[in-house]
């Protein structure tokens, strides 16, 4: 047992991953406040609640510099000073029973229960939070995004505004210096600062979802899976007798029912879903489309053309109300424009950083999560924007996802891209 005892708040989603990171803190002697973040699920989990004999009790926290509402919370004490102080008592949470396997995504009410029964397990504080109206935001971006022709990334938009946004704010009221995921990432050092890395099961590296964590966070932040792979994790979580050992991974949108973006997309943004017409790259009418909802740059199936051949969707015209359709040598890209771009190092102070005559710097952009960084040069333009130039060009380069900058394994930051050129 090590003897740190800095307070960290760990988000506890419930899964293996989460899981683990807590026992991992609390080993190493990490004062652990575990952390479920509620979405929408309440119902469901209080029902659960009252099946196992148990009443939830909540109280509200005011967190500074917070314009929105109290944040509710359902703790083991209604003692205000008790949560501020970290002294809340964490009886009967061993003793309930793991919530069923069956869950959606990582914030179920089933994986409330898991997360509650692991918290007790190491004898840590337990809280769940009501982020239910800061997730009906990222939801609504979400649709809004596809109804501009765009495909979103929910995961990276709730890591920056949630798990290492609203989260710190909830540690600040807490008095923890750190947060804590089950990430699959690291945290280094370059040139004295802390930096992002690429986690060292390259199979499990979800650096990429953490591009927009501001600079200033990293230095608060801990990955405690960042050294270790998956079959490592399991058998931690199976050595503690934690119930969600062998529970599989969430690899769905944990908002979005029976895999199917477009029902989310249909109930909020409509307009997503007028009839138009299919052109080819000339700009010849070959069919008619559902509405611009349902596709995205590359897909190949479901588009409803009998062309003779294999055709992807290449580009969405909102305005014009067209999914146009092209051959696989029309989704090659040689470039692209990123907004809104978060640098995580500080680029002109980097000595050993290269550079061309315009004042660009060479990286591996990685343009999806599944994609393999490919070498290019980043040129930082005005706005928060970049152009990222590729030697090679790259596959449906698609608007709405992240470009992400990286040196090795160190990420220097990204941005989400605008449009291919």
């Amino acid at each position: 047992m090590g003897q740190n005892r800095e307070k960290v708040v760990v988000a506890m989603s419930g899964g293996v991953d989460s899981s683990v990171a807590a026992a991992l803190l609390v080993e190493q002697g990490y004062e652990v406040v575990g952390l479920f973040m509620r979405v929408g699920s309440h119902a469901g989990e209080r029902q659960q609640a009252r099946g196992n004999g148990q009443q939830e009790r909540t109280c509200d926290v005011r967190i500074e510099n917070d314009s929105t509402a109290p944040i509710s919370l359902a703790p083991s004490t209604t003692n205000i000073e008790d949560v501020r102080q970290g002294t809340h008592p964490t009886k009967n949470a061993a003793q309930e029973t793991p919530a069923g396997r069956e869950r959606r995504g990582c914030c179920s009410a089933a994986d409330a229960g898991d997360a509650r029964f692991v918290a007790g397990k190491l004898g840590v504080p337990f809280y769940a939070l009501n982020f239910e109206a800061d997730f009906a935001r990222i939801i609504d971006h979400f649709a809004a995004e596809y109804a501009a022709g765009r495909t979103p990334n929910p995961c990276v938009t709730c890591n920056d505004q949630l798990k290492f946004g609203k989260l710190l704010d909830y540690a600040d009221a807490v008095g923890a210096k750190y947060v804590a995921t089950g990430h699959y990432a690291r945290i280094g050092e370059r040139a004295g600062r802390r930096v992002l890395c690429r986690a060292r099961d390259a199979r499990k590296d979800q650096s990429y979802v953490l591009f927009g964590v501001r600079r200033p966070v990293l230095d608060r932040v801990i990955f405690p899976l960042g050294d270790l792979i998956k079959d490592d994790v399991r058998r931690i979580a199976a050595e503690h007798g934690f119930p969600n050992a062998d529970k599989p991974d969430s690899v769905e949108i944990c908002f979005v029912p029976n895999d199917d973006y477009t029902e989310v997309v249909r109930a909020r943004r409509p307009e997503a879903f007028v009839p138009g017409e299919v052109v080819d790259p000339t700009g010849k009418v070959i069919g008619r489309h559902e509405g611009i909802g349902n596709y995205t740059i590359g897909q190949r199936r479901g588009l409803g053309i009998a062309a003779g051949r294999p055709v992807y969707v290449t580009a969405l015209n909102v305005l014009s109300n067209t999914v146009t359709l092209g051959d696989a040598e029309h989704l090659h890209s040689p470039s692209l424009i990123a907004e809104r771009c978060n640098f995580l190092v500080d680029i002109h102070d980097l000595q050993d950083f290269p550079r061309d005559a315009n004042g660009g710097f060479r990286a591996a952009v990685k343009i999806r999560y599944l994609h393999t960084a490919a070498p290019a040069t980043v040129h930082p333009l005005e706005g928060g924007r970049a152009r990222v130039v590729f030697d090679e060009p790259q596959r449906a380069v698609t608007p709405g996802q992240a470009a992400v900058f990286y040196d090795g394994d160190v990420v220097l930051g990204g941005g989400w891209i605008e449009r291919e050129e």
